[in-house]
């Protein structure tokens, strides 16, 4: 059984309500501490940064960036701060008690349709196979999802994800019948027959499907990628007043990365112990995410004509949301969002 801080913490409480997400975010839980950290340190003293987050296994990097003493190396003084929720981290962001956040790229456009004046500097994660709908082997495709009840978690991505592939096969949400359930008893109520489709994520999603006969994994996050992203992203003042600051910050968590891929085993182990789970199930719930690489974030950050480019999914991404009356506001320029230039100059 995973451990309740594997990844079922991770895409939960967008905390959204049609016409009023501004109010669900912005009264939020707020977070322990009272206030952000000083951008500008002291002669001398070391740059200090605090980014807030949840647990999640695409942060394995910055966990052995912190092991090993990669932000120090980099006379940087960071913060990692975990709340309960995104909501949580979203309101204290939203209320400047944040440098920082590392958000799923749907709760970086909420927080930009609430004004929040931010830039992306580094590509988390993407999902490539972590996320993914139930189906029992009767329904043939994703048109056959006319007319069916589906279990998905409706203030969560998965919800979005959901909508986006029966966009892709001509259907709406008013063509289904939704019904809200987080994505644990989602991949439950597949396995006890109560539904015959389920949206749901690792460990979840082969869990269900190994164990129902006559189901499968009808479609999965491989086949639209960068649908679900997590991103390093920082308010655009602490940016322009604390630079060196973003610069170990990407430095840093692009070695703990690097460390990962050259020492799997330990690194593993250092990001299973941050997250209080079994090596073997961190390992397992990596495979369906990738980590993207200097190359990979340029492509995504930096290079308009890639199929990756990050601007051109947030831009589908912010139609869609505000399609779905999820956001009030057409957000435009993406591009405008990404800022490579630290992710060029990481050494």
């Amino acid at each position: 059984m995973p451990h309740p801080l594997s990844p079922i913490r991770r895409r939960h409480l967008l905390q959204l309500l049609a016409g009023a997400s501004g109010a669900a975010v912005l009264h939020a839980c707020t977070p322990s501490s009272d206030s952000s950290s000083e951008s500008t340190p002291a002669s001398g003293a070391a740059m200090s940064m605090t980014m807030g987050s949840i647990s999640w296994v695409g942060q394995v990097p910055i966990y052995i960036a912190q092991d090993k003493g990669f932000y120090e190396e980099e006379g940087l003084d960071f913060e990692l701060r975990i709340f309960g929720a995104g909501g949580e981290y979203m309101s204290a962001f939203l209320s400047n008690q944040l440098d920082g956040v590392s958000p799923v790229s749907s709760e970086a456009i909420i927080m930009k349709s609430q004004g929040k004046d931010f830039k992306i500097v580094l590509v988390q994660d993407s999902s490539l196979g972590g996320d993914g709908i139930l189906a029992k082997n009767s329904i043939a495709s994703i048109a056959d999802f006319k007319g069916k009840k589906v279990a998905v978690d409706t203030g969560g991505v998965s919800y979005f994800f959901l909508l986006q592939v029966l966009k892709e096969a001509g259907l709406s949400k008013d063509d289904i019948t939704a019904v809200n359930t987080d994505p644990a008893a989602a991949a439950a109520a597949f396995q006890s027959n109560n539904v015959d489709i389920a949206v749901t994520y690792a460990p979840y999603l082969s869990e269900a499907a190994e164990a129902v006969p006559d189901g499968r994994v009808i479609y999965d996050s491989s086949q639209m990628p960068t649908a679900i992203t997590d991103l390093y992203l920082f308010d655009t003042g602490y940016i322009e007043s604390n630079p060196e600051a973003v610069q170990a910050f990407v430095n840093a968590t692009m070695k703990g990365l690097q460390y990962l891929q050259d020492n799997p085993e330990e690194g593993i182990a250092i990001g299973a112990a941050a997250l209080e789970m079994e090596p073997e199930d961190l390992a397992s719930d990596l495979e369906g995410f990738q980590l993207p690489d200097k190359e990979t974030n340029l492509q995504m950050l930096a290079q308009p004509d890639s199929d990756l480019y990050l601007a051109t999914t947030l831009q589908e991404l912010a139609d869609f949301l505000l399609a779905e009356e999820q956001i009030e506001t057409k957000l435009e320029d993406m591009d405008l969002l990404l800022d490579p230039q630290f992710i060029e100059a990481a050494t």
